[in-house]
């Protein structure tokens, strides 16, 4: 009797522990990525070949406690290694587990390969070589909380290889992913019709033709591990071999089950036929070019086991969740009685099915961990008379919906009035709907606000999950036009990520002056648009005057001063990116001249330096900076009236100083001024645009002037 280690992905553990079992293994233990077993020869070989949900078989040869390279160089010297593989075949080492004297796993493969060469050589043998690929004898070890574990790779290369697959399409699933799908969605143990409608390569319909067929799972590969391994019985593994040769040949004959696969690409089409014919069970699967959302039952009960898209690189997140929602009403309109499994990385995809699942199982897609619900569709509740159309949203997230209808219904005349295309629609006005949403031309942007920590991350998900759903569909744009910026938690700086890669950059209009967006940017976009007031206010106020524009960004005020008559417009900021933006937007609105003025610089520098005479200063700092490019660093609360009381000092006798920041609790300094004779004038209600009047607190905006 032998002790063996089925290595397995992780999530794969019970299926596979119930597998071994069912085969015959006894001592059967579930462990982290594996389950151990006992088993003689003869089983070991059999499970090797009929397993179909292991990576690979190691046939243990000793487990000892390991806490030094020496204690390692010595477990893996006492074993009799030119008892096991001769010298005449070339070699490898295996390695897993880093922690405690391992730093590497290169090392401890290093210290083993010693260990065997000098075991050979001071046997009187001449030691074998080393293979970095391909070798014949491959030895495998585990290194895990100080204990060693070495071993023969029984089974060689991934047992995940079947043998039939010599291409995929774009997002192959690993065939004993597959084969864990259909054990752990019941199918394997019950088997019924199976239907794929996104079959791509065809993977899952093969392996459950394969199970439902009774043809070993590695009938078709040429190369396993023990073939090299001195101990191997060849005889014994030919009768093992043709045994399943049989089985298979009669299995395929006899089957009675059917397979149905669907994909919109013939190219994987054909890729899949291809694949079935050199399983074996090309006769058992029928493969159809289809659209999934046009897929009927081809019989009247069955099972529904797939792995649709998901991912970047097959659509955007709004797409995606449109085409999960088409799905999940296709399903209940014309799949009533069926069993349906599905795999997504995703698991807000999943909830945008709006399937009641009746088991939410977690699996690993090699590195990335997905959700894998079943559900069972219900014949009374389905197959209406009438068809209920794919678009009809209205229980899905209804208070947010009829809320973003009416400020749609407010909004729009309002704009189009003012003469803007660009405005916010929707701010947090439920707190369950914790996003903002603006409209920018013809592109919706989508902001999440970070969540409060009692709220748990898989329903602030689910929620995020159902705006995108409504939103194509509320404010009448393509899915593809949606740009969505998400909260990570705990992530500090780098805290949003870009769920939209493809750059999209685009030009708005705001009272007669033209500016340029980039809406795949990170938070920002190129322009405040709650300071669409107060830039049209400095325009209003710069004929004939000299204007100072600090803390700059993209200069979109220093465009409307431009525009409104300024005799001169300096704009300063530290960012060289954000000035040759600026630049970008005065050639946009053919502003061109040396009365414009760009400046990359410090502005707090700028202001100690006091360069300059100025009539009209506009000033919007950060509320907290501690950037490397500036020496100290600033709180606007703490050093406003440091700051306010040196531009004075660049300001002309009848000049005016509009100060702005986003502080939501700031208080001015008002008292300190009126004694330095400066007048303080409060403009937020004036400047406040009409789409953040459900927000009030979003900036400050003062007005400064000598008293």
């Amino acid at each position: 009797m032998f002790e063996f280690f089925a290595a397995a992905p992780r999530g794969f553990e019970y299926s596979l522990a119930q597998e071994l079992t069912q085969l015959g293994a006894t001592d059967v233990k579930e462990s982290v990525a594996g389950v151990y077993f006992s088993a003689d020869l003869e089983l070991g070989y059999r499970i090797t070949l009929w397993s179909r949900l292991a990576s690979r078989i190691v046939l243990i040869l000793q487990k000892v406690p390991c806490n030094n390279p020496e204690e390692l160089y010595n477990s893996a010297y006492c074993i009799d290694w030119p008892s096991h593989f001769s010298n005449s075949s070339t070699f490898s080492i295996d390695f897993h587990g880093t922690g405690g004297f391992i730093k590497n796993t290169q090392f401890g493969a290093l210290k083993i390969k010693d260990a065997v060469v000098d075991r050979f050589r001071d046997d009187g043998e001449v030691r074998p070589d080393v293979a970095r690929s391909h070798a014949d004898f491959r030895i495998d070890a585990h290194f895990r909380r100080g204990n060693l574990t070495i071993g023969i790779n029984f089974s060689g290369p991934a047992l995940h290889q079947r043998g039939y697959r010599d291409n995929t399409g774009a997002a192959p699933l690993k065939e004993n992913l597959a084969a864990n799908m259909l054990a752990r969605s019941g199918w394997s143990n019950e088997p019924t019709d199976l239907m794929d409608p996104f079959c791509g390569s065809g993977t899952i319909l093969i392996e459950a033709a394969m199970i439902a067929a009774d043809v070993a799972p590695a009938l078709n590969r040429f190369h396993f591990g023990f073939k090299h391994w001195r101990r191997h019985k060849e005889e014994l593994w030919d009768g093992i071999l043709k045994e399943a040769e049989a089985r298979a040949s009669r299995g395929i004959n006899r089957c009675s089950f059917k397979f149905f696969g669907s994909d919109t690409d013939a190219r994987v089409l054909s890729i899949a036929k291809r694949n079935a014919k050199s399983a074996g069970v090309s006769g058992l699967i029928e493969f159809t070019q289809a659209d999934a959302l046009e897929a009927i039952p081809p019989v009247e009960t069955g099972t529904l086991v797939t792995n649709p898209p998901y991912g970047e690189r097959l659509g955007t997140k709004t797409n995606l969740l449109q085409l999960y929602y088409q799905i999940g009403a296709h399903l209940k309109q014309n799949f009533g009685g069926w069993k349906v499994a599905m795999l997504c990385s995703e698991i807000e995809l999943l909830s945008a099915l709006k399937l009641k699942a009746d088991k939410q199982l977690k699996m690993y897609n090699g590195a990335i961990e997905c959700g894998f619900n079943i559900y069972s569709l219900y014949a009374n509740s389905t197959r209406r008379e009438v068809e209920t159309h794919a678009a009809d949203l209205s229980n899905v997230a209804p208070d947010f919906s009829n809320r973003l209808k009416k400020n749609i219904k407010q909004l729009t005349k309002w704009a189009k009035k003012e003469g803007i295309d660009s405005y916010r629609l929707y701010d947090a006005d439920i707190p369950e709907y914790n996003v903002a949403v603006d409209r920018y031309v013809d592109y919706v942007v989508v902001q999440e606000y970070a969540a409060p920590s009692s709220i748990p991350e898989s329903v602030t998900k689910r929620r995020i999950s159902d705006i995108l759903l409504v939103l194509p569909h509320i404010v009448d744009v393509h899915p593809d036009q949606i740009v969505v910026k998400t909260r990570e938690r705990q992530k500090g700086t780098n805290q949003y990520n870009k769920l939209q890669k493809e750059k999209v950059e685009l030009t708005t209009l705001e009272y007669g002056a033209q500016f340029k967006l980039n809406l795949s940017g990170y938070l920002d976009t190129g322009l405040f648009l709650d300071h669409r007031l107060t830039r049209k206010f400095v325009g209003e106020q710069s004929k004939d005057k000299r204007v100072l524009n600090l803390f700059a960004y993209t200069g979109s005020a220093s465009v409307h001063a431009a525009l409104g008559g300024a005799k001169s417009v300096t704009t300063v900021d530290m960012s060289n990116t954000y000035l040759n933006w600026a630049k970008d937007n005065f050639a946009l609105n053919s502003l061109f001249g040396k009365q414009y003025h760009f400046e990359q610089a410090d502005c707090l520098q700028w202001i100690e330096q006091g360069k300059g005479e100025y009539d009209l200063i506009f000033i919007d700092p950060p509320t907290f900076s501690n950037s490397k490019r500036m020496e100290d660093s600033f709180d606007v609360q703490r050093d406003h009236v440091d700051m306010l009381s040196k531009l004075f000092k660049m300001l002309s006798p009848q000049g005016q100083i509009i100060f702005s920041n986003n502080k939501r609790k700031f208080k001015m300094d008002t008292a300190t001024f009126e004694k330095m004779g400066i007048k303080v004038l409060n403009l937020d209600a004036k400047l406040l645009p009409q789409d953040y009047k459900r927000n009030p607190h979003i900036h400050n905006v003062w007005m400064l002037t000598r008293g």
